[in-house]
C-alpha cells in the first residue's frame, strides 16, 4: 500500500491537519461516569457540530486485540506499518530533544526510579521527578560515567523522570531487553541481549556495567536512586513523508518522543518549549506557520495522562478544553481535518489498551453520516460511515480527500 500511495502522490496546495488526542479512546464507566465514556460525558458543542458534517469511524492502531505503544500507534497514523518499522523508544527520545545519532549508535530511554534497601522498586518514576532535578542528576552521572570499555556514554535529560543514554562505539547491536519490570514490588530486571549476535551481547554487557555504575553514583539520592532502561535501538532506515507523499510536513508537540518520531519521518519540529501542553501556544504555532506547510501533526498529551491516572473527570474536562479551542482550527479552513488518537487509554484500566480509537474526518468531499444527531463519541464512531479499519489506511484517506492522489490505472 505504501508503494502504491507513493506512486500516486502529487503535490498540491491543499492543507491537512491531523490532531491526535493521545489516549482518547475509553470505556463506559459507572459511578461518576454514569455509564458513559469521558468523550460521551464531556460537553463538546463544537465537536458535535462538526461531527454532523463529518464521517466517523473506528481505527485499530495495529490490529484487533493488540495493545500499541505510543511509537507504533503514531507510526500507523502516518501510514507506516508498525510491524515493518520497529523503532526503539530511546531513538525517539534522543531525536526528540535534538540529538543527532550516528548509524552505529545505540540509544535507550531511561527512567529515574526509587528502590528500597532491598533493591525493590517502590516508584518507577521517582515521584515524577522535576525536570530541573533530572538535569542535575544527569550531569552528576555524566561526570562519573564517560566511557565503558571502548564505548563512549552520553547521558542527556529529557523531562520529568526521563533521560536518554547513547552508547557510541564499535560493534554495538540494538537487540537488548528492557530492565523495567513495568510494576513496583519487583527489582529491576537484569540487562540481557534479545539476540545472540555479538553486537547485542556487547551492548548488554556495556549497559549492565552502566546500570551498576549509575546505581553506585545515585546511592545518596533520596528518590532517584535507581535507573531503568527501555527501548534500546539503533537509528532505522525509514522513508520520509516528503518522498512517500510529496508533503511538506510539520509537527507541533511538547513531548520529546512524538517530536522524535515526527523528525525521524521528515517533519519539521515547530518551536515549542519541551513539555509545553498549552493549546493556545500550539494553535498560535499552527496559525503562524499556516503558509509554510501542507501537513500539520498536532499532538495533545494530557488526555492520555488523565487516563493513566484513572481520572475520569479530568479526562472529560481536557476534552472540553480542546473543544473550546476547536473553532480556532476551523477558522483556518483546512482542506482536510482529522481528529483521532494513537491508542485508547481507558480510565478503568489506567493503561494503554487494545480498544479501537475514534476518528472524525472532515473535508468538502466527505460523505457525512446519515444520523444527524451523531456526536464524536466512541459509540457513534462505531456506527459511522467509515467503519472500522487499520490505522495504516488513514493516510491514503487524508491524501485522497486533499486531492493529493492521482487516479490508479487507465
Amino acid at each position: 500500500m505504501q508503494e502504491l500511495v507513493k506512486s500516486l502522490a502529487q503535490k498540491t496546495d491543499s492543507k491537512i491537519v491531523l490532531i491526535v488526542l493521545d489516549g482518547l479512546g475509553d470505556l463506559p464507566a459507572e459511578g461518576e461516569g454514569g455509564g458513559k465514556t469521558p468523550l460521551e460525558a464531556a460537553r463538546t458543542p463544537n465537536l458535535d457540530r462538526l461531527a454532523k458534517e463529518a464521517a466517523l469511524g473506528l481505527m485499530d492502531p495495529i490490529a484487533r486485540g493488540i495493545t500499541p505503544g505510543s511509537g507504533p500507534g503514531h507510526l500507523g497514523l502516518f501510514g507506516y506499518d508498525p510491524l515493518q518499522y520497529e523503532v526503539g523508544r530511546g531513538v525517539l527520545e534522543a531525536l526528540g530533544i535534538g540529538l543527532d545519532l550516528e548509524p552505529e549508535d545505540v540509544a535507550a530511554r531511561g527512567n529515574f526510579a526509587t528502590v528500597d534497601e532491598n533493591g525493590v522498586l517502590t516508584d518507577r518514576r521517582a515521584g515524577r521527578l522535576p525536570t530541573d532535578e533530572n538535569k542535575r542528576i544527569c550531569a552528576k552521572l555524566q561526570r562519573q560515567i564517560k566511557k565503558i570499555e571502548d564505548v563512549a556514554i552520553q547521558i542527556e535529560p529529557v523531562m520529568d523522570h526521563r533521560f536518554a543514554v547513547i552508547f557510541r562505539g564499535p560493534g554495538l547491536g540494538g537487540a537488548v531487553a528492557d530492565t523495567d519490570p513495568q510494576k513496583t514490588g519487583l527489582p529491576p530486571l537484569p540487562v540481557t541481549a534479545l539476540a545472540q549476535d555479538r553486537g547485542s551481547r556487547k551492548t548488554a554487557r556495556i549497559a549492565e556495567r552502566f546500570v551498576f555504575q549509575a546505581m553506585a553514583a545515585l546511592k545518596d539520592e533520596v528518590k532517584a536512586n535507581a535507573v531503568l532502561l527501555r527501548g534500546f535501538g539503533k537509528l532505522p532506515q525509514i522513508p520520509k513523508m516528503q518522498d512517500l507523499y510529496k508533503l511538506t510536513p510539520a509537527v507541533i508537540a511538547g513531548y520529546p518522543m512524538y517530536r522524535g518520531l515526527a523528525r525521524l519521518i521528515g517533519m519539521e519540529i515547530l518551536p515549542l518549549e519541551l513539555g509545553n501542553e498549552s493549546l493556545e501556544e500550539k494553535l498560535r504555532l499552527l496559525r503562524e506557520n499556516w503558509g509554510r506547510f501542507d501537513f500539520f501533526f498536532v499532538h495533545i498529551k494530557r488526555t492520555d495522562s488523565a487516563g493513566e491516572d484513572g481520572d475520569f473527570a479530568r479526562k472529560a474536562k481536557l476534552i472540553e478544553e480542546f473543544d473550546a479551542h476547536l473553532p480556532k482550527v476551523l477558522e483556518l479552513k483546512p482542506d482536510v481535518l482529522a481528529i483521532t488518537a494513537d491508542h485508547s487509554t481507558p480510565v478503568p484500566l489506567k493503561s494503554h489498551s487494545w480498544h479501537p480509537v475514534p476518528l472524525l474526518l472532515h473535508s468538502r468531499y466527505i460523505w457525512p453520516g446519515g444520523n444527524r444527531d451523531q456526536r464524536f463519541t466512541e459509540r457513534d464512531c462505531r456506527s459511522g460511515g467509515l467503519g472500522r479499519f487499520q490505522a495504516i489506511e488513514l493516510m491514503p484517506e487524508l491524501l485522497a480527500h486533499a486531492l493529493k492522489l492521482q487516479k490508479f490505472g487507465a
